[in-house]
């Protein structure tokens, strides 16, 4: 298939701007990213791919291209050579196409690309590198981190901001804080390599959109405070003459529902578990079926082909189950790649996939009530919330911290495994454009009559 050619020649620099979840609905709460596109600029609902999730989307923004051809399926993916399951990874080795930094070096050695907390973000071509790394020591202890690329960037900016804020990044601490330090960082990056392009990823809205449901008084209000940061971002690019593009991968609208697909598929037989010291853990070698469950979409993993008719039959039974589909249907969304499930599962509406596979919580596995995204075989969005079921949340979240400093061992174990609080999520097509995702040019950028998120970048 013939590679795609870059839309823009780079001869004026270009920030790009990913406000992730930021829906054409949000924008009369958003008047400095809206105002972008004053005096000629285009304001346009953008369609996106399936699975709407951020490490898919934004390898299709980067690439030109969908999921079948640059492989990113999800956020995470089976391993089948290695019968392991890992989400959020971050070697850009990882994707399968050529990214808009390859394409800007074929034309000019000197092309400067930076890319700012964007997944896939260690060793690419990109001459300039900032993502969260977080620090990993022997006794247990994680500290925040950073990559970069040069290596002296990361404590530069340390030094002048302080430690990147990996608590407020994710988890139930979760906030504008993280958001702002990736301004100011982005900012200074920007006066100092002065890029040809600029990629900057700022994730306020995903908290509190998928907490409390898009349209909750909470959320609105999260629409305000990213704007008033993506605004001094955007502000401090124009200055340096960059044209601008503020770009969402998804909306996230409201859910009533988890749907475990993994119970039901071990209720059937087909997936294995195994008994260990810290609790059960999904035996994925040993199991006939199993889903890496991922917002809105689940990857179904089978086997045996002798199983596929039997699988497909007890998932698309499951209520909140609206498609299953097999290969070829697959081929339909652009998803048909070998690393995707044989089966391909796509909630209903009102409903998301949660991950858990155990029927008995004094089984669960030790990481279940942890913030944990590597460990965890499935996306979980109950580490936004501290456990309700904690008589004084707040005291037991200090304890943990208190003997954290002290140089104790503990567990951080806050979370709730019962994931009903969550009221917001992604993953299908948008039902309607106003509530999917939105791109807002400046004024001296050409975009397609109907923008897609492999058309932003791409002719």
């Amino acid at each position: 298939m013939a590679h795609p050619t870059p839309r823009f020649s780079f001869n004026k620099p270009l920030l790009v701007v990913d406000v992730v979840g930021l829906r054409p609905k949000d924008l009369d709460l958003a008047p400095q990213i809206r105002a972008v596109a004053d005096g000629g600029g285009r304001v346009e609902p953008l369609t996106t791919i399936v699975p709407a999730v951020t490490c898919s989307v934004q390898a299709s923004i980067l690439t030109g291209v969908r999921p079948q051809q640059h492989g990113v399926v999800g956020n995470g993916w089976y391993f089948r050579d290695l019968c392991q399951v890992w989400l959020w990874r971050q070697s850009n080795k990882l994707v399968q196409a050529k990214e808009i930094y390859d394409y800007g070096l074929e034309s000019d050695d000197d092309f400067k690309c930076a890319k700012l907390f964007w997944w896939f973000n260690m060793y690419s071509s990109a001459a300039v590198s900032l993502t969260p790394r977080p620090q990993y020591f022997a006794d247990g202890l994680k500290m925040p981190g950073l990559y970069s690329r040069p290596a002296e960037l990361a404590d530069e900016i340390q030094a002048d901001l302080g430690p990147f804020p990996l608590f407020r990044f994710w988890g139930p601490a979760a906030d504008v804080t993280s958001t702002t330090w990736i301004v100011d960082a982005s900012i200074r990056t920007l006066e100092r390599e002065r890029p040809d392009l600029a990629l900057v990823y700022l994730p306020h809205l995903d908290y509190d959109h998928q907490r409390w449901g898009p349209d909750d008084a909470r959320s609105r209000a999260a629409v305000t405070a990213v704007d008033v940061e993506a605004g001094r971002l955007i502000d401090r690019a124009r200055a340096l003459g960059m044209e601008v593009l503020v770009v969402s991968e998804y909306g996230i609208e409201t859910v009533e529902r988890p749907v475990f697909l993994n119970r039901d598929l071990r209720r059937a037989g087909l997936l294995a578990t195994q008994r260990t010291a810290h609790g059960e853990l999904l035996d994925f070698g040993a199991s006939r079926a199993f889903a890496v469950c991922d917002h809105q979409v689940g990857h179904v993993y089978v086997d045996r082909d002798a199983d596929l008719s039997r699988v497909r039959a007890v998932v698309a039974a499951i209520d909140g189950v609206d498609r299953v589909l097999d290969r070829g249907e697959q081929s339909e969304l652009g998803l048909d790649h070998d690393r995707s499930g044989e089966l391909v599962a796509l909630a209903e509406r009102d409903s998301w996939f949660a991950y858990h596979y155990w029927f008995d919580e004094d089984l669960r596995p030790d990481f279940a009530p942890t913030v944990d995204i590597h460990r965890k075989p499935g996306y979980d969005p109950a580490e936004l919330f501290l456990d309700p079921g904690l008589r004084f949340p707040k005291l037991a979240l200090g304890w943990r911290l208190l003997q954290k400093k002290l140089g104790f061992r503990y567990l951080m174990d806050v979370i709730s495994t019962d994931p009903s609080m969550v009221r917001g999520s992604h993953g299908l097509l948008p039902s309607a454009p106003d509530l999917g995702p939105v791109c807002i040019a400046s004024p001296g950028l050409t975009l397609p009559d109907h923008p897609r998120v492999e058309s932003l970048l791409f002719k």
